[in-house]
């Protein structure tokens, strides 16, 4: 994990499927449970989401907060 790939979890949204258009930062953990059990997809989709999916597993989401007000986000509730 680098600081790169914790902005782009800020940045890339979700390019496919039921939540289509949302951040990657945003995406539910039931959702990213899905992927987990069933596979991620290859690629750098697919490590964005295995990044966010640990994050949310192991409540770090918080992690992304000062990045968030960095870039002027409000933090999700």
């Amino acid at each position: 994990m680098t600081p790169e790939h914790l902005e782009k979890l800020l940045t890339r949204e979700m390019p496919f499927g039921k939540y289509k258009g949302r951040l990657m930062a945003d995406l539910p953990g039931h959702y990213l449970g899905w992927f987990a059990r069933e596979g991620f997809p290859k690629g750098e989709i697919g490590q964005l989401l295995e990044l966010i999916y640990e994050l949310d597993h192991n409540d770090l989401r918080g992690l992304l907060d000062p990045l968030r007000k960095k870039n002027g986000q409000a933090t999700p509730k």
